[in-house]
């Protein structure tokens, strides 16, 4: 891969791989500096890389580190950091796309990755399987949990309304 190269894969897929983090994880700051990390580990490898296969490179390196940092971040998690809710509070909601986003919180995360990677960023089953390092039988599966969780979480939308 050539410095062209890689600018040109900064250019097409900076955009695209920092939604991807930021609707996984929901912040700014952390989602900022997983794509940083994995441009900088690409840079590391330019050598190694095929300009072909780039794209795939970078969704499964940032995958990768936000999954290692998720991790990190459960173990170093303390008591008061924790924000109960407060017994009796309703959560009347009026945007469906603000439950839909509660709803996908609550998954799973390798449901979540994975119904993220298929629903918003249009990878087909194969794609998302080498990004994740699952099989397509996996994928497929965590998908329809996924699919069936959000539909039960929601309801109708009778109910919703």
């Amino acid at each position: 891969m050539t410095v062209n190269e890689y600018n040109q894969a900064v250019d097409e897929y900076s955009d695209r791989l920092y939604r991807f983090v930021l609707k996984s994880i929901r912040d700014t700051h952390k989602a900022e500096d997983i794509v940083q990390d994995s441009y900088e580990k690409l840079w590391k490898n330019v050598e190694n890389v095929n300009a072909d296969k780039v794209k795939a490179y970078l969704f499964t390196t940032a995958y990768h580190t936000m999954i290692d940092r998720i991790r990190k971040e459960k173990h170093s998690v303390y008591a008061d950091d924790l924000i109960l809710p407060e017994q009796g509070q309703e959560n009347n909601y009026t945007d469906l796309s603000e439950i839909l986003r509660e709803a996908v919180d609550k998954l799973p995360e390798v449901q979540r990755i994975v119904v993220l990677l298929r629903d918003y960023e249009g990878y087909n089953y194969k794609e998302i399987g080498e990004l994740t390092h699952l099989s397509e039988a996996q994928v497929k599966v965590y998908i329809y949990r996924a699919r069936v969780f959000l539909k039960k979480y929601i309801g109708s939308i009778e109910a919703v309304a």
